[in-house]
């Protein structure tokens, strides 16, 4: 499996910016997708989740009302549409494929592939 990131930049605080993920080697639509993010010397956390249907999201609080993630089966496609961007979320954000033998959606040793990683950077 093959998970390519893309979509980060620097945005002020306040602005948009939507993440996308691509992938390839499986197929896509069976597995539930994350996005965790990793902040400079800080534990990678999770952002937020979408079932295998795309019918169930899950989000960490510090994002909710501010973050969207959705999925395009057709595209093999994960997103991550972030509204109204704070200095806190700064990091570089990660997609990730869930494995289908757990059924926590909030921890990272849930997934079992991971993106390269693609950078945000909200300046104040």
């Amino acid at each position: 499996v093959q998970l390519q990131a893309s979509g980060g930049g620097l945005v002020q605080a306040g602005g948009s910016l939507r993440l996308s993920c691509a992938a390839s080697g499986r197929t896509f639509s069976n597995y539930a997708m994350g996005w965790f993010r990793q902040a400079p010397g800080k534990e990678r956390e999770f952002v937020a989740a979408i079932s295998w249907s795309g019918d169930v999201t899950y989000y960490a609080d510090s994002v909710k009302g501010r973050f969207t993630i959705s999925r395009d089966s057709a595209k093999n496609t994960v997103y991550l549409h972030m509204n109204n961007l704070k200095p806190d979320d700064t990091a570089v954000y990660y997609c990730a494929l869930k494995s289908r033998t757990s059924d926590n959606y909030y921890s990272k040793t849930a997934y079992n592939y991971w993106g390269q990683g693609t950078l945000v950077t909200v300046s104040s």
